[in-house]
């Protein structure tokens, strides 16, 4: 079982269009499983209108729970948060409190902090989870909890199972539900015997595509031909190399500036590294995505072709690198 990862620079370049049309020339050959790891922005399942099987929790970290009844209001946990994540409560007059109880320290009792300064409380958006509050609170008046961060899905297209995920507006850890999506996926994949784990990465250079290129025999990075393309392709070119991954390069709608594609196929030439296709401009991408269709499975126009093409040059070099 091969491992085929495609990635791009930045968003935007038809890296998911690419993915598709790929899914549906693969399972032709042999049977896939699919792995959408862009869980910020997952759209693959928006061109392969898949069933959904499974649905499951994923808890990405932890966040500081101040208990009311045990807060003091003592500051201490504000004045330990480095990202300002403890909410000073807003003074206000108050009758005096009520001599303490058995067993409680004059001016510090919970119902002095209730009732005179009122509690702190913590912005779950804020809050990184360092746990820094938590250790130095003194009456334990602090827990940590895990955090629901997002759902991942097992779901079934017509070209194969498919593993994506959801990540909540503002959590962390996209790297780690990008890891166990295609943990998930791989399993299957080794378990149904697999041909190809086909995996949609997510743009950029960080810690969701390192984690998307872990263990891929082989990427392919989608760009387009303007300045910030240029640029883009280079950082990832240059993160894939650091983790040993042979890359070929795609250019998408490159004859909408042919003086930028030739500059990325003289880029690529400097560095040996192969132009596997340049797909051309053509509204029957549009088209075929608004019938929720690969575009190879919707038309067989030029733009089908070229990806033909690439596909043949990607079995190719997985040839050569196995």
């Amino acid at each position: 079982m091969r491992q085929l990862v495609i990635l791009s620079g930045k968003g935007g370049t038809g890296k998911t269009t690419v993915t598709a049309a790929l899914a549906h020339l693969a399972s032709q050959e042999f049977p896939i499983v699919l792995a959408d790891a862009d869980v910020d922005a997952a759209n693959l399942e928006l061109v392969l209108s898949p069933t959904k099987l499974e649905e499951h929790d994923f808890y990405g970290g932890q966040v500081a729970i101040i208990d009311p009844e045990k807060c003091i209001a003592c500051g201490i946990c504000a004045e330990v948060c480095r990202f300002e994540a403890v909410m000073t409560p807003s003074p206000s007059p108050q009758p005096p409190p009520s001599p303490p109880r058995a067993g409680e320290r004059e001016g510090v009792t919970p119902q002095a902090a209730r009732v005179g300064e009122g509690v702190y409380h913590v912005d779950p958006i804020a809050c990184e989870g360092c746990a820094s509050c938590f250790y130095q609170c003194p009456v334990e008046a602090i827990r940590m909890e895990e955090q629901l961060a997002g759902r991942w899905f097992r779901s079934d297209t017509r070209f194969g199972p498919l593993f994506h995920a959801h990540l909540f507006a503002a959590q962390e850890n996209s790297g780690k539900l990008v890891t166990l999506v295609k943990q998930q996926a791989r399993l299957l994949a080794l378990d149904i015997g697999a041909g190809l784990l086909l995996v949609d990465g997510p743009p950029g250079i960080g810690c969701p595509v390192i984690s998307a290129s872990a263990g891929a025999d082989l990427a392919l990075l989608v760009t387009e031909p303007t300045v910030s393309g240029v640029h883009d392709l280079e950082r990832a070119l240059s993160t894939v190399n650091h983790f040993g991954v042979p890359a070929l390069v795609c250019i998408n709608k490159y004859d909408v500036n042919p003086d930028r594609s030739r500059e990325i196929a003289a880029f690529c030439a400097e560095r040996g590294i192969e132009v596997a296709g340049k797909i051309p401009f053509d509204t029957v991408v549009t088209e075929a995505m608004v019938q929720g269709l690969p575009v190879t499975a919707f038309s067989n126009g030029a733009v089908s072709r070229e990806l033909r093409r690439v596909w043949a040059r990607l079995r190719a070099t997985d040839r050569e690198i196995e």
